[in-house]
């Protein structure tokens, strides 16, 4: 079990990008929560999304995560991002 607070501080910050993969996809799945489903999102609003929830200036590394990891979809010329419902 992965303790988020080692990357996550207390207004919901990632402040410390992790070594290890299982925190890795932690992290990255807090991040993917604030991805509404179903809704479309040019690359600047998926930016600005992720510079709002991060401290250490990545949002290509952590855009790259979310996409890596199937959180979020996009188009091939990267044009327009998604996050897919989640199924029951």
């Amino acid at each position: 079990m992965v303790k988020l607070e080692r990357y996550i501080d207390e207004n919901g910050i990632i402040n410390v990008w992790p070594k290890k993969h299982e925190a890795k996809e932690a992290v990255l799945q807090y991040l993917s929560t604030k991805f509404e489903e179903d809704r479309d999102y040019t690359e600047k609003e998926v930016n600005s999304i992720i510079d709002k929830y991060h401290s250490f200036n990545d949002y290509f590394l952590l855009r790259r995560g979310l996409i890596d990891y199937k959180m979020l979809k996009r188009t091939r010329d990267g044009s327009r991002y998604w996050k897919e419902q989640m199924e029951e």
